[in-house]
């Protein structure tokens, strides 16, 4: 079996469960984790968006073809 290297993320939030934090605080950050992707991916479509020249007609039609 090949082992894979740990991303940085991945090693920081190890670290995070090894003080065995409560589970409240464990939900606080998976929001925040996932407030934080949400903003990036939000921001990329708006980048993809604006780069492409895509129309609020574009989209509609997509998501009704």
């Amino acid at each position: 079996m090949q082992s894979q290297k740990l991303s940085a993320l991945q090693l920081e939030l190890l670290n995070i469960y090894s003080f065995q934090p409560k589970e409240e605080d464990l939900l606080a950050i998976k929001e925040l984790l996932a407030r934080y992707f949400s903003g990036r991916l939000q921001k990329n479509i708006q980048k993809s968006i604006k780069d492409k020249n895509i129309t609020e007609e574009d989209l509609d039609r997509w998501l009704n073809e």
